[in-house]
């Protein structure tokens, strides 16, 4: 086999078993920041991705929890969509600033109008502000992404006890302790998520695995190739 054949091989077999092994990263709904400080007020960004090839994403909704309410909840308006804030009696009152209140946001609804929708291979921002933030570990927004075609996809999985990631995560804020004074909380800054390329949990381990793997064929190939070149050539 003469060099040129055996240095096509091996890059057919490496471009080959590379491409077999790469998984698509899984993109979802997610909160960015994903920390905050516990009694301060913070701006999260809720992204949206796309993830059909046919249809476009026209609703978004964003549950907050109830039984950790916020006192002060804000929308940044987002061109071609409008938005909604619904809210909800609360169990028992909570005390802002020396004001009682007896209820709170618990969804936000925004709705594409126009030619705003979601549109394959894009995804879309909406930013919230919050505040104080509840003394818990963490705050699951459960969401739901509504489709031109009336699908519903549901982001409302909480995290699982043993790491894994669910099939369809909700978004969530991961809160740490505060310094007791909220007006410090609110002005430390949260710590920004890594950027994305929508995608991340499962996939980005699929993708390491496809690169270690890679690797390896790439060495088995090579060692094909040095005893290829190494035998002796058959007399013409």
């Amino acid at each position: 086999m003469s060099l040129l054949k055996r240095s096509a091989v091996v890059a057919g077999m490496v471009a080959a078993f590379t491409l077999a092994l790469a998984v698509p990263a899984s993109a979802h709904v997610t909160v960015n920041p994903n920390t905050a400080v516990q009694g301060g007020y913070t701006k999260v960004t809720f992204r949206v991705p796309n993830e059909t090839d046919n249809a476009n994403t026209v609703k978004v909704e964003v549950n907050l929890p109830i039984d950790t309410p916020f006192a002060s909840v804000s929308l940044k308006p987002v061109a071609g969509w409008s938005m909604v804030a619904e809210k909800a009696k609360l169990a028992k009152p909570i005390d802002a600033h020396g004001t009682q209140i007896n209820e709170a946001v618990a969804k936000i609804t925004w709705t594409a109008t126009g030619d705003a929708a979601i549109k394959p291979g894009q995804f879309q921002e909406f930013d919230v502000s919050l505040g104080p933030l509840p003394e818990v570990p963490r705050v699951v927004f459960k969401a739901l992404q509504t489709y031109s075609d009336g699908t519903v996809v549901r982001w409302i999985d909480e995290p699982t006890t043993d790491g894994t990631e669910p099939e369809k995560p909700a978004p969530v804020l991961t809160l740490t302790a505060g310094s007791g004074d909220a007006h410090a909380a609110a002005s430390a800054p949260a710590k920004a998520a890594p950027a994305e390329t929508e995608g991340d949990g499962n996939g980005t381990w699929a993708g390491l695995v496809a690169i270690a793997l890679g690797l390896v064929a790439l060495v088995l190939a090579l060692l094909a190739y040095r005893r290829a070149g190494a035998a002796p050539a058959k007399a013409e």
